[in-house]
């Protein structure tokens, strides 16, 4: 099929990197062309969109080649939602933003298929067996699935942190219940003083945000306060120390 009539999903959550296992694609493919067919499924006209394939589209579009090998399928778009989703959460390199956004539409696809008679009637517990089933399909658990969605609440700022590994997901998840100008208001702290919040902290700013009392000031005084991980440490080999304190002392004597 001529590369130009395909285009790429609508919403795709996964970003296309040139980075080495790009190059080694791009390489592979050079040497070999491309041995697995992209997936697609036809849209108005003569158009076709990638299910499955968006990497490899890249790298021939990439080494200037025409036509690309297809597979069309005849598939609703929830269906194609799904299947998108799970064919590119098989890559090794993923962000959380990328799992973030993908577990929503996907959520969100087998929501709107409403094809399963087994759950309550509850929005509620129908999102929550949901999440349980995209976590069976993944290897994680259908909480881990909830902190991931719960990220795409995140201000840009403070995703791409979580992006960088610099906020964990944890934290990550307590400030996302964060207002929006809260979320802001600590992103430029962040910037300022060079710190990032443990999960404690955020726990705290959540229960603040949540009685109405968390201002800019609240956020700056809990960003400067020292984290136990950020306390000066000096190694001290043992047969030095022992000079000094007897084998068995405890901690708390000797830091006295």
């Amino acid at each position: 099929m001529p590369l130009e009539y395909v285009d790429d999903f609508p919403g795709h959550p996964f970003e296309v990197r040139d980075d080495e296992e790009m190059e080694a694609l791009i390489e592979s493919i050079r040497e070999s062309g491309v041995i697995n067919p992209i997936l697609v499924r036809k849209k108005e006209g003569e158009r076709y969109e990638i299910i499955s394939g968006h990497r490899r589209k890249y790298a021939c579009g990439k080494l200037g080649a025409e036509r690309i090998p297809v597979i069309i399928r005849e598939i609703s778009r929830e269906e194609a939602v799904i299947a998108m989703v799970d064919s590119n959460l098989q890559r090794e390199k993923i962000l959380p933003s990328e799992k973030a956004r993908a577990y929503k539409m996907k959520m969100e696809a087998m929501k709107r298929q409403g094809k399963r008679t087994d759950l309550t009637s509850t929005p509620v517990a129908w999102k929550l067996e949901t999440a349980d089933i995209i976590g069976q399909k993944c290897g994680e658990s259908g909480d881990q699935v909830r902190r991931y969605i719960r990220l795409n609440e995140l201000v840009p700022e403070l995703l791409a942190l979580v992006d960088e590994g610099k906020i964990g997901l944890r934290p990550a998840v307590e400030l996302s219940y964060l207002r929006e100008e809260e979320q802001r208001d600590l992103a430029e702290t962040i910037d300022s003083e060079d710190c990032y919040p443990s999960h404690a902290q955020a726990i705290r700013m959540r229960q603040r945000s949540r009685e109405g009392k968390l201002n800019m000031d609240d956020i700056f005084q809990m960003m400067r306060e020292q984290k136990g991980n950020q306390k000066e440490r000096v190694k001290i080999p043992m047969e030095k120390l022992e000079k000094y304190f007897p084998r068995g002392t405890p901690p708390s004597q000797v830091e006295k």
